[in-house]
């Protein structure tokens, strides 16, 4: 059966943040004929606990798509053999699909990965990469397989990462290179006529997820990897050292010099700029925030901090 037009093609989409949201309107506004969407269970929020809709649910309810919300997709997928649907597409979806639900679709499963595979395989591609120092980024379309973000390269779009990029503004051009791509790619997929690349398994490295433990910046670092760092967990989750035992977020920086003339982690005094040693220079902590205060500017925390001399973060 050839698939003439992208009505013709039938899509489950599997995806739960912002930007797989601006991939699944792209399905949307491109006449793809989408059957459901499968994303995480909504997030309780505040003290009130009320539940905050996940962002691809907002983008199928306005198009009246049925979407569900299994708590554990590898235990529950039953819904899915009650649908028709050609292909499943999935874009930062957050669970491990089973391979009994991949085997649902007629033609074949795709995911649109945030790396440039084979390199940054994994949970967090995009931070990583950022961590890493890349200087190019982007977004490879793949086949599904059962091994972790191993199957074949369909097709890739890149961009360069720039010095003023951090995660926030990076995944909003992940998203849209991945719209490209998959409007670009997904009838000839559809059609059988992508025939795709291996993966050489020499060039791959991983991409860990980030926990809560990896938030906190590292002091060993070079000063240009400890911005990398900073970079990659900005403006969500947020590095971390402590002042006096209370989280003082970072959430922008920049080198301000290579001399050393503190302690490693010690806060250099200066009133307009938050300076902090590292072993090969300065980094100027631009925004901050304070365990249990705002994010504020560098000068508007040091106004209210009043640091004695000889602070060290830890």
């Amino acid at each position: 059966m050839a698939f003439l037009k992208p009505q013709d093609v039938k899509v489950l989409y599997m995806g739960t943040p912002a930007m797989s949201a601006s991939v699944l309107e792209s399905l949307f506004v491109s006449g793809f004929q989408v059957v459901g969407l499968v994303c995480q269970e909504d997030k309780e929020v505040g003290r009130s606990q009320t539940g905050e809709i996940v962002p691809t649910k907002k983008v199928a309810l306005a198009h009246q798509i049925p979407v569900f919300q299994p708590h554990k997709i590898r235990l529950d997928f039953e819904f899915a053999k009650t649908l028709d649907f050609d292909v499943i597409v999935t874009m930062a979806y957050g669970q491990i699909i089973p391979q009994g639900l991949l085997d649902l679709a007629k033609v074949g499963s795709v995911n649109l990965h945030g790396s440039l595979l084979p390199k940054y395989r994994g949970a967090a591609p995009i931070q990583r990469a950022i961590m890493a120092g890349e200087k190019v980024t982007g977004v490879t379309l793949m086949e599904m397989v059962a091994a972790m973000d191993a199957g074949k390269m369909y097709d890739k779009e890149s961009f360069p990462l720039l010095s003023e990029d951090n995660y926030t503004s990076v995944c909003q051009k992940i998203s849209l290179a991945a719209s490209h791509l998959i409007v670009k790619d997904l009838l000839a997929y559809a059609n059988k006529a992508l025939p795709g690349e291996e993966q050489k398994e020499k060039d791959v490295t991983i991409a860990n997820k980030i926990k809560p433990e990896d938030e906190h910046l590292p002091l060993s670092f070079s000063v240009n990897d400890a911005l990398n760092y900073i970079r990659g967990l900005s403006e969500e989750p947020g590095a971390y050292l402590f002042l006096n035992d209370k989280k003082l977020k970072i959430y922008s920086a920049h080198v301000e010099n290579n001399a050393v003339i503190r302690a490693i982690g010690e806060v250099i005094p200066n009133k307009k700029r938050l300076l902090l040693q590292y072993y090969d220079g300065q980094l100027s902590l631009d925004v901050v925030q304070l365990e249990g205060k705002k994010k504020m500017p560098a000068a508007s925390f040091l106004n209210g901090a009043h640091l004695s001399d000889h602070v060290l973060l830890k």
